[in-house]
């Protein structure tokens, strides 16, 4: 009897990490790993992928018949890359990449179709098909963290652009005065509403005179504020904390007002670490949105907790392989 292929291997690569697992037709993650990523060249970078790779089979214990169910392998991939060919252009982080085949290496490595694209438009796929989007047509996606991230989904496709760039929502400025973002921009939502901007307006806060409560105890000890201490600081009460939090819940919502008037999508959902945060917000975002969208419909449309946390990016890559490709 022949198999069906129900299960795909989803890979997240980051600066210093590689994750992979495998995952099932409903978008279940059954078996995950995690390895060093380490790349002071190109072979070494490709070398940490394939371990990550090899781990998930090992610890599958894989019999050839779930070999033989595996319908491919996809890739979130630090950019710039091109989706369609599965290259790596010319990443920061791995500065020996540039112009990499990664799709083609591993597809040959492991005789399966190979697709590779960012973490932020394959967490959208994974959210539209089988997370907080299932069940919309229109899907529009954010991550924020350390930075932020986001993906556009229309009718179950990542919406790329005319060369694989778009949907970099993290960099559209809604400040021309604003700070200047690691992008170059002044005033990109990046800027100002990711991990380190929370933890810089909370760190002139308490530099100003701030001096009372949680937060400001917490100044210092061990080290500078993080945004995970402004998140501990509300939780305990404290009016500083929920000062900083309350002002990055209002650039979100310029920002999200922008991509309604633009967009107009079926959902918004938000992950990332940062955005568990802001979850308590989602309903002052929600009913603010009308001050700065010109949708008169605007708060018809849901604003989501993303259904993927930590694992997103293995999510995404697996969704990446959703559909019968064809081998590179």
């Amino acid at each position: 009897m022949s198999t069906i292929a129900t299960y795909r291997v989803g890979v997240d690569i980051g600066g210093t990490k590689v994750a992979a697992g495998l995952v099932d037709y409903t978008g279940k993650i059954t078996r995950q790993t995690r390895t060093p990523m380490v790349a002071t060249d190109a072979v070494a970078g490709l070398a940490a992928v394939t371990t990550a790779i090899d781990s998930v089979y090992s610890a599958t214990d894989l019999s050839p018949r779930l070999k033989d169910s595996i319908a491919g392998i996809g890739i979130c991939a630090p950019g710039p890359l091109n989706p369609e060919t599965g290259v790596v252009i010319n990443p920061p982080n791995l500065p020996g990449w540039r112009n990499f085949p990664l799709a083609a290496e591993i597809s040959k490595a492991y005789r399966l179709p190979v697709r590779v694209d960012n973490d932020g438009n394959a967490a959208a796929l994974a959210e539209a098909l089988w997370g907080a989007g299932r069940g919309y047509r229109n899907v529009f996606y954010a991550t924020i963290g350390t930075g932020i991230g986001s993906g556009i989904v229309f009718d179950g496709r990542i919406y790329h652009g005319r060369t694989g760039g778009a949907a970099e929502g993290g960099h559209m400025s809604i400040d021309y005065r604003g700070p200047r973002c690691g992008c170059g921009k002044l005033g990109c939502i990046e800027a100002l509403a990711a991990g380190p901007a929370i933890a810089r307006r909370a760190s002139e806060l308490i530099a100003a005179g701030s001096r009372s409560g949680i937060l400001a105890q917490l100044a210092g000890h061990p080290g500078p504020i993080t945004s995970e201490m402004v998140g501990q600081a509300y939780r305990a009460g404290d009016s500083l904390a929920e000062q900083v939090l309350h002002e990055t819940a209002t650039l979100l919502t310029v920002w999200l007002g922008n991509i309604v008037d633009l967009l107009e999508p079926d959902v918004m959902i938000v992950g990332g670490g940062v955005a568990s945060l802001l979850q308590p917000f989602f309903e002052e975002i929600r009913d603010q949105l009308p001050v700065w969208c010109v949708n008169s419909q605007c708060q018809d449309i849901p604003l989501l907790p993303a259904h993927y946390g930590t694992d997103a990016g293995i999510a995404g890559g697996a969704a990446l392989c959703r559909e019968p490709i064809a081998a590179t």
